[in-house]
């Protein structure tokens, strides 16, 4: 498919296109949906929102998990 063809059927131009080949952060995640949704490839979009496959989220979260737990036992 044509970058003419796939901006025509996502309904944007052919730089913003370009961009999301490029990954651009500042094209919106709707485009991102909607070149996906015309590419066929929709079903990828919930494994790009999924929390199991994010290593750099699940990296921040354990850094703010508490890094000694007591025990009830200890704790008197």
């Amino acid at each position: 498919m044509t970058v003419a063809i796939l901006a025509e059927r996502a309904f944007v131009g052919r730089n913003t296109i370009t961009r999301v080949e490029r990954g651009d952060p500042g094209v919106a995640v709707g485009i991102y949906a909607t070149v996906l949704f015309v590419l066929g490839l929709a079903d990828r979009l919930s494994a790009l929102a999924d929390p199991a496959t994010d290593q750099v989220g699940q990296t921040l979260a354990e850094e703010q998990l508490p890094k000694r737990v007591r025990t009830k036992a200890e704790a008197r």
